[in-house]
């Protein structure tokens, strides 16, 4: 009998990487979510070697290439690959530094949101009464206001800059995870190895970290990277609408906003940001729905 008690965690371990191993199998057999998940490799790459890999300085001005065409157009060079903005930088380098912003951003606000809706989400599904009901409130509150309407309030009460907008965005991005959490810790905490614990006398702190988070962080993890893209989209619309980060600092968002003038006369000051928004955007979204299928079971035949 002792043998076989021995035994149970390692079989148990062993299986769990199986699972684990035949899911990222699943994963890159997804020719699409792969290619996607690839794309969104080389942005991260381009923001961590943003030095190596821009042409020019992002801040550096320079008036007489002021609006100067991408290098294909009449009036271009191959030194500006994509032009220059109104006041002669280059669009290249400020869309490379551009993408610190927005994956540094994105990643920060997933990061500490998920944190705090995994601690609230195990609390209110483990704990029940009133700290469920408390956190339940509280998280319905928050749902019922427009997120980006939300955001504009917070960064209009606490000015602009890098970290009043992680925090801008974090104040409501938490209820997400939380939301799945406390759903899967529901449905985990009346399982027989979760009775088992309970029945041994272990504490509630070590059931809710040790036997039912590892089991539930698969539907949380392919929820935050979906939320990843939407956190990039808002950070780029505070931007655009100036309460984001601030000049001469290069955000995608406030590259776009400043093309606005000269939309057609010099289209490119405003479509390169917005494309790398897109792919990044698009990428991201692929790739987690290639999480999802390959790592939720919920998804699986």
């Amino acid at each position: 009998m002792a043998a076989v008690d021995t035994d149970t965690p390692r079989d148990a371990a062993t299986a769990q990487e199986s699972i684990f191993r035949r899911n990222l199998h699943s994963f890159a057999a997804n020719r699409l979510a792969l290619g996607s998940a690839i794309v969104v490799l080389l942005f991260i790459l381009m923001a961590v070697f943003a030095p190596l890999v821009a042409p020019h300085d992002p801040a550096e001005t320079d008036l007489f290439r002021r609006l100067q065409p991408p290098a294909w157009m009449p009036g271009g060079e191959w030194s500006y690959l994509l032009g220059c903005d109104a006041l002669g930088r280059d669009i290249l380098s400020r869309i490379i530094y551009g993408a610190r912003i927005s994956i540094f951003i994105g990643a920060a606000v997933v990061l500490v949101a998920t944190t705090i809706g995994i601690i609230a989400g195990l609390a209110a599904g483990y704990l029940r009464g009133w700290v469920d009901t408390v956190i339940s409130r509280v998280v319905d509150i928050l749902l019922g206001f427009p997120y980006l309407i939300f955001a504009i309030g917070l960064m209009a009460m606490m000015g602009p800059g890098l970290i009043n907008i992680i925090l801008a965005l974090v104040y409501k991005e938490w209820v997400i995870p939380c939301r799945v959490v406390r759903g899967e810790t529901l449905a985990t905490r009346e399982l027989e190895y979760v009775e088992a614990a309970r029945a041994l006398g272990a504490p509630g702190r070590h059931i809710m970290l040790r036997e039912i988070l590892p089991n539930i962080l698969s539907p949380v993890i392919v929820v935050s990277t979906i939320r990843m893209a939407h956190v990039i989209i808002l950070e780029a619309s505070l931007s655009f609408l100036g309460l984001g980060v601030q000049p001469p600092t290069a955000s995608w968002g406030a590259m776009v906003a400043d093309g606005r003038a000269f939309i057609l006369q010099a289209w490119w000051v405003s479509t390169f940001p917005g494309v790398a928004i897109l792919l990044l955007v698009l990428a991201i979204n692929v790739a987690s729905q290639g999480l999802r299928d390959a790592f939720d079971p919920r998804f699986h035949e």
